[in-house]
């Protein structure tokens, strides 16, 4: 059986690389889980495997077995599936079943779910007794190819997405493309928007190749999903190690963010999903280059075209423009009070760009 790792080199010559780690790419892993993570060194045989009650149904019974069979004792905790519930009461609620069952700074967290579940699980190991070890083990498209790496954790504020959280890395992050059988066809259009971003920011081959691909890359059951992967998993590895706290580089992997999550925000987290968002957002950030004569009309065309053929939305309506504005204006990466925006200069090559107000408003009122 192919297996595939991935490093993600973090910290420079003259730094400490404790925080570097591997991303490993296996069909069947799960059930390898907890010899892999004897393997990063002593853990306390005490963990928690934090879960989602969806999730947990099908894979809790497999993963607890992995672990015990590698010595572990796993508490497993179930957290409410949904981007309405990662806020900081569920979180509290873990902190009470850590510290009831007395875990310590040894005990591992394993976070096996989606993007959820990976930002709640990190940012509760990186703030319980002030940071312990903690895997990932994503069980979506969008989790395996994009947001258990990284190391970016948090929840969200009713004001925002992920305005509370930390940069945290994991030890490792074990993806099995076995668990993406289950997922409902929604479920993975989401996960390849994200896909497709890699593209539209880092090479413009990768782009080029989905399109060829087409209405095709919603088939998990070929081999292509596990080159997607791989190849998403790389670029993200790439850029995460230029820029691990996002000061510079790693801000072209929000293409599409800063409208995406406005839009989360507005429906209350409850009518799109993550992928689904960004999608629009990445259209929308594509239509506003062009405005603004940074690229070609052709780029959100062809941006455009790709993401409907995977079958995404890529327009939203009854959104006013004020109160767009005024969501995005709650962004992490506005500075000084000017939004920071993600534009397509060509497919393949994006720029960070400081737009007014005036401007956006403009915008979002004409389009």
């Amino acid at each position: 059986m192919s297996s595939t790792t991935i490093d993600v080199n973090l910290g420079g010559a003259s730094q400490s690389k404790d925080r570097s780690y591997k991303i490993a790419i296996e069909r069947g892993l799960l059930n390898d889980l907890g010899a892999r993570m004897l393997t990063v060194g002593p853990l306390n045989k005490r963990c928690a495997l934090i879960t989602n009650p969806t999730v947990g149904a099908l894979y809790r019974k497999a993963a607890v077995a992995s672990l015990e069979d590698a010595g572990f004792l796993p508490l497993v905790i179930e957290i409410p599936d949904g981007e309405e519930y990662k806020n900081l009461t569920e979180i509290e609620k873990v902190y009470d079943r850590l510290l009831e069952e007395r875990l310590e700074r040894g005990s591992a967290i394993i976070a096996l779910g989606g993007g959820v579940v990976g930002d709640m699980a990190g940012f509760v190991a990186a703030t319980y007794l002030r940071g312990v070890p903690y895997f990932q083990v994503p069980t979506t498209l969008l989790a395996q190819v994009d947001s258990s790496v990284g190391g970016k954790t948090g929840v969200n504020h009713r004001l925002g997405k992920n305005l509370i959280g930390a940069f945290y890395q994991p030890l490792g992050v074990y993806i099995d493309p076995e668990l993406l059988k289950t997922l409902e066809a929604r479920e993975v259009r989401a996960g390849l928007a994200e896909v497709v971003k890699y593209g539209i920011i880092w090479e413009g081959s990768f782009f080029e190749m989905l399109e060829e691909s087409g209405t095709s890359l919603g088939d998990i059951s070929t081999g292509k999903v596990i080159e997607l992967i791989e190849h998403s998993c790389r670029i993200k590895a790439e850029v995460v190690a230029k820029d691990e706290r996002e000061s510079g580089v790693r801000a072209i992997l929000n293409l599409g963010h800063t409208f995406g999550h406005a839009i989360e925000a507005l429906t209350n987290y409850s009518k799109y999903k993550h992928g689904e968002a960004v999608a629009i957002g990445m259209v929308m950030a594509g239509k506003f280059a062009v405005k603004l004569g940074i690229c070609d009309a052709q780029v959100p065309e062809r941006i455009e075209k790709l993401l409907e053929a995977i079958g995404l939305e890529t327009h939203v309506d009854g959104l006013e423009p004020k109160e767009f504005l005024a969501a995005m204006k709650l962004d992490k990466k506005v500075k000084g009070g000017t939004l920071r925006f993600v534009l397509p200069k060509a497919i393949g090559e994006v720029s960070l760009c400081d737009i007014s107000d005036g401007d956006t408003l403009n915008f979002l009122t004409d389009i």
